[in-house]
């Protein structure tokens, strides 16, 4: 039986007095992919960027309820932001590389940030991650080369690559083929699939589709609520509330 990774509880946020998430509560399997589903501004990004204390970086934001990282909550006092942030990894929309880096230097950089220095290990780990990624076949010949040479799929998949260096134990992804076309959608999905046997995976995405395809486990978002959760194959058939079947038809959204 799968243990909890991630147990959120009566989470609560806000941008000043703007109320964007009402207590939420679910629980992330461990080595399993959940995904978020909803219309755009509903509260998913929000959600996810809390799971690793990334929302109390905007000026007047804040959180109330808690966030538990394999049983202790990473909300509780004394917990250092940047430490949550290397255990719970995440990729952006928009593929980030460091542009002035080198793919190597890329996936490199937060191995050197936690000290690791020593050349034959920092080596082994870059073309380790880069496997995991699906990227080592397509840059083994242009490690050196700059990160923003790569194709905007590459480049997703390094950013991957970057989070997974360090060895999270989960992994957010926030939209993360919304720029990218089919074709590097498809990797990055086969990608997903295979990561989950390592990884706990969250991702938000616009695309039903994808949620099917990629997830064990899918959470509604509407107007800040959570309106229903479940394993993916119940909320695209057999959904429970009513908003949650329109959404998946299109009647809205």
């Amino acid at each position: 039986m799968s243990k909890p990774i991630m147990e959120i509880e009566h989470l609560n946020a806000w941008f000043g007095e703007h109320h964007v998430l009402k207590d939420i509560s679910l629980t992330a399997v461990s080595q399993h992919v959940t995904a978020l589903i909803g219309p755009s501004g509903c509260g998913k990004s929000t959600f996810i960027r809390c799971l690793n204390r990334l929302h109390e970086v905007v000026p007047d934001a804040r959180v109330s309820g808690s966030v538990k990282l394999s049983g202790a909550d990473i909300y509780g006092p004394g917990v250092d932001p940047v430490v949550i942030r290397r255990r719970v990894g995440m990729v952006f929309q928009k593929p980030n590389p460091f542009p002035t880096m080198s793919v190597y230097d890329n996936v490199a950089a937060g191995l050197r940030l936690n000290g690791m220095r020593q050349r034959s290990v920092l080596e082994e780990r870059v073309e380790q991650t880069l496997r995991q990624s699906a990227l080592w076949d397509e840059v083994k010949d242009v490690l050196h080369k700059s990160g923003a040479s790569l194709s905007g799929g590459q480049q997703q998949r390094l950013c991957i690559a970057r989070a997974l260096a360090v060895e999270p134990e989960v992994l957010l992804l926030d939209e993360p083929c919304s720029a990218l076309d089919p074709i590097a959608t498809a990797k990055i999905e086969e990608l997903l699939l295979t990561l989950k046997k390592t990884y706990s995976v969250l991702i938000v995405t616009h695309n039903m589709q994808q949620a099917a395809r990629v997830s064990d486990f899918t959470g509604f978002f509407l107007l800040g609520e959570l309106v229903e959760f479940g394993e993916t194959g119940q909320i695209f058939t057999n959904p429970k509330d009513r908003r949650t079947e329109d959404y998946i038809t299109g009647r809205f959204g």
